[in-house]
């Protein structure tokens, strides 16, 4: 690409949008907010074509000092660019989805979406501490607005616990940068990646970073404002909430907590390990009793973000591969799940599971993608979910037997609970005449419905062409973390308790 600034200008062009569709009628903002994203779509394609696999770890650098202590400062590695196409591939279906069912204040609904394009692709993208800072919290700012004012009844309410949870648990991270910057002499995200901070210093370092991301990812018990979150928002609300906003946390625990703050990671694993277990079995059990569509796959994520703690945490290849492969495959499954949910709200407007039943019969195309998202969600061998989920629980097998079985349980009860409610939905019998009279997909539901059912195909047969951009960065992260990987539980030498031989207890890493 040579010095050209791809990524800037995948920051100006939904950004150029959003102003353009503050101005704009109705029809005539739905359409440069579709155009906006498919123009962002084709960057992001360009942009993985581009990136140079075996190569710098840093590609695409832009920097420019605005003053002494900030800089815009962009780059990607193999990590970043993986998240930033996901983000550019799931906006036009969050237009697409809107297209009819967003019909008041249509103009500013599109501009919502268009900046907050533009934070998430800068999140991903930054390399100064301030730039991220910037952009992780402006991302609140259009969610809140659109749970806010184009949510359901509840809005508000739901709106401002958002706000709330998310905002405070930043507060503290920022104070920290602050600390971190003036101890390092530095803001560039690469540098301070490669610096040894104390040990004491890193305690209170991960703590405060730890506040936000848990929040972000969201991590239990401090999920709690999701399923409201979810339930509220608008469908393209909810597609972009579950397939981008909650990767943010993963991203900052790949990107600051782990390389950062190692020996404070190590430190408080034991912490991380305990609460994804219990929200692997207790958010699975609550999703198990739902009523609601939107609220079990908000239970879900919360679930499926749980192993992907799991798998950072356990500090070696397998499970920091799994993880990145599991908050993909949930960004395209869970996005997916909420656009089916969609579908079926815009014809018979509610979400109540006794609803529906026996749309087999009437909408069997609906009921043949709803299918492939499911099993995607379970972690069918052939779909997406399953390559980053084996990898997860495989990293951590390497750590605890005990982990790895409590994450295997939440796997077994996905499928309850997801299995139960397609039964639900899908086959039975039609007891509800408005629900039986329900026409199939539309044109419009076939174009979102195909890519992203691709997509889940792709990664789950070869998931090597997501594996290989960061394989590099994944073991110069591993390599970083090796001095603190904990001793494998299941082979202490009996009566004396010490671990065997580093390499025997864990092997020399790595999946080929």
């Amino acid at each position: 690409m040579g010095g050209f600034p791809i990524l800037s200008l995948m920051l100006l062009v939904p950004l150029a949008g959003a102003i353009a569709c503050l101005k704009l009628q109705a029809q005539a903002a739905r359409t440069v907010a579709l155009t906006a994203t498919l123009i962002d779509l084709a960057l992001g394609i360009l942009l993985w074509l581009n990136f140079d696999v075996g190569g710098a770890q840093w590609q695409f650098q832009e920097r420019h000092a605005v003053f002494s202590s900030f800089s815009y400062a962009l780059g990607i590695d193999g990590i970043a660019l993986l998240l930033i196409v996901l983000s550019v591939f799931l906006m036009p279906v969050c237009i697409g989805a809107s297209w009819t069912s967003v019909t008041k204040r249509v103009g500013e609904y599109m501009a919502a979406f268009l900046l907050m394009e533009t934070l998430m692709i800068g999140v991903f993208a930054s390399q100064d501490l301030f730039l991220f800072y910037i952009m992780f919290e402006a991302g609140l700012i259009p969610m809140y607005l659109i749970i806010g004012v184009w949510g359901g009844d509840n809005r508000i309410y739901a709106s401002y616990k958002f706000f709330l949870y998310t905002l405070l648990g930043s507060v503290v991270m920022l104070v920290a940068m602050l600390w971190m910057a003036n101890t390092a002499g530095t803001t560039d995200i690469p540098t301070l990646m490669a610096y040894d901070f104390s040990p004491q210093a890193q305690t209170w370092l991960w703590l405060a970073f730890f506040a936000s991301f848990a929040v972000k990812m969201p991590m239990y018990p401090v999920h709690t404002w999701l399923p409201d979150a979810h339930v509220q928002a608008p469908t393209a609300g909810s597609i972009i909430l579950a397939g981008v906003l909650l990767k943010m946390g993963g991203y900052g625990f790949i990107r600051f907590s782990l390389p950062m703050f190692p020996d404070a990671s190590a430190q408080f694993a034991p912490l991380v390990f305990a609460l994804s277990m219990i929200a692997v079995v207790v958010t699975s059990l609550i999703a198990l009793v739902q009523h609601d569509m939107k609220k079990l796959i908000a239970y879900s994520s919360v679930a499926h973000m749980a192993i992907v703690t799991l798998g950072l945490f356990a500090f070696n290849v397998q499970g920091l591969e799994g993880s990145m492969l599991v908050m993909l495959s949930h960004g395209l499954v869970s996005g997916a799940l909420f656009l089916c949910v969609g579908v079926i709200y815009d014809r018979l407007h509610t979400r109540e599971i006794s609803r529906y039943g026996g749309l087999a019969i009437n909408m069997p195309r609906y009921a043949l993608f709803f299918l492939l998202f499911t099993m995607g969600s379970i972690g069918l061998p052939g779909t997406s979910g399953f390559v980053g989920e084996f990898l997860s629980l495989g990293g951590i097998y390497q750590v605890s037997t005990w982990v790895a079985l409590a994450g295997t349980t939440g796997i077994i009860l996905g499928a309850a609970y997801m299995l139960y409610l397609y039964r639900r939905v899908v086959f039975g019998e039609q007891k509800n005449a408005d629900a039986a009279a329900m026409p199939d997909l539309t044109l419009r539901e076939y174009l979102m419905m195909i890519p992203l059912g691709l997509a889940v195909l792709w990664m789950g047969v070869y998931p090597e062409s997501f594996i290989a951009p960061m394989r590099q960065d994944i073991a110069a992260l591993d390599a970083r973390l090796a001095r603190v990987k904990p001793a494998y539980d299941g082979k202490l030498i009996v009566g004396k308790g010490a671990p065997l031989a580093h390499e025997e207890a864990h092997g020399e890493g790595g999946h080929n």
